[in-house]
């Protein structure tokens, strides 16, 4: 399994603030209330990131000590923190976009509208952060007995 590449969160974080600004632009023209994220969502990211981190932890231990783990809780953790970074980009551009429509509006933004995205924005990142570590925890050193494909036999 390949790592998550930065150009895939990058476009992954854009289309999130594209979503986030068309979102709140879309709800304004039809007259509602623009969209506040709750505050318990930054707390749930990072406890998500906890979460991964510590699923993450025994690999991590197993293939530097040496000790034998469970391949598929291996893969497991490797999955779990890679779609952690994938939902941790999106989340945060989607905070970027609705942050930004907020805050070229002529109106001045509520400070708390604008806090709880700054939050969501912060807690997406910190969730991005973590769970790119985490899925390095679960990279494997690489075996001396592994040879490249092209390597020739002698």
């Amino acid at each position: 399994m390949k790592r998550t590449s930065g150009a895939v969160l990058a476009v992954l974080a854009l289309l999130g603030a594209g979503a986030g600004f068309g979102f709140d632009h879309l709800l304004t023209i039809t007259g509602r209330a623009t969209f506040t994220p709750s505050p318990f969502l930054p707390v749930l990211l990072v406890l998500i990131a906890a979460a991964v981190l510590a699923l993450a932890w025994p690999v991590r231990r197993s293939t530097r000590g040496g000790t034998r783990i469970d391949p598929f809780r291996a893969v497991r953790a490797a999955t779990l923190a890679r779609a952690s970074s994938l939902l941790g980009a999106l989340l945060a551009g989607f905070g970027t976009g609705l942050l930004t429509f907020l805050l070229t509006r002529p109106i001045p933004a509520p400070v708390g509208s604008v806090v709880a995205m700054i939050a969501l924005v912060v807690g997406a990142l910190v969730l991005v952060g973590v769970a790119l570590v985490a899925e390095q925890f679960c990279t494997l050193p690489k075996d001396p007995d592994d040879r490249e494909p092209d390597a020739h036999t002698e």
